[in-house]
């Protein structure tokens, strides 16, 4: 792992000796495929294929979330992010990902679902594992008692991003947002930046890629 970083929330010039920790959030084939149930063109996706090597070069491990969207889920009118289907599939290869992956089946992390994930088997209805999502976070970046700062890339930022960053914040982790490494459902710059600056400022803070350079190269 990484050992080094600048703590931003401790002065521009403050160096902690810490890992990098990165958690991301819906990264499936039906978000970021031409033809996907979800896909819009995200120009985050295209960035996130060149963050790849840098997490090889440096030993970033990513934690993933990832969705089962199957029916039946209130609010929602049609299945997508279905298990046993390339939309279901990660974007992210799995030599740099930590092999306890985290399935929701709701916008917000913590709810989930018996049988999601699993192909061919019947899905039970949404319910809510606070403790288990807190759990999952223990075992892939640590306790936020540890100082955790946690990056988030990702999709989308006006949903899932949003409310993973919620959750890890009403934990007492530190949140920051990889800007070039999360969009909003339809792609637009425009909202994201404004997303960014309000509401999301509740939650997290802004990073981009130049600043997390100066966190994993020597």
């Amino acid at each position: 792992m990484v050992t080094h970083e600048k703590n931003y929330y401790a002065g521009p010039d403050a160096i902690t000796r810490q890992p990098m920790h990165v958690i991301s959030v819906d990264l499936q084939r039906d978000f970021t495929t031409v033809g996907g149930a979800c896909y819009h063109f995200r120009p985050c996706v295209d960035f996130i294929e060149n963050f790849v090597p840098h997490c090889r070069k440096y030993g970033i491990q990513i934690a993933e979330i990832i969705s089962d969207y199957r029916q039946s889920r209130s609010g929602d009118p049609f299945a997508h992010c279905v298990p046993g289907t390339p939309g279901y599939e990660s974007q992210l290869p799995a030599d740099i990902k930590h092999p306890q992956v985290w399935v929701k089946c709701m916008h917000s992390p913590v709810w989930v679902r018996k049988n999601g994930g699993r192909a061919g088997e019947e899905p039970g209805a949404p319910y809510p594992d606070p403790g288990g999502f807190t759990n999952w976070l223990a075992t892939v970046v640590g306790s936020p008692q540890e100082n955790k700062t946690i990056v988030l890339i990702g999709l989308t930022l006006d949903c899932c991003v949003l409310c993973t960053a919620q959750e890890l914040f009403f934990r007492g982790y530190r949140v920051e947002f990889l800007v070039e490494a999360v969009d909003t459902y339809k792609g637009s710059q425009e909202e994201k930046q404004s997303l960014l600056k309000s509401p999301l400022a509740n939650w997290g803070r802004p990073v981009f890629w130049q600043k997390i350079r100066e966190r994993i190269i020597p």
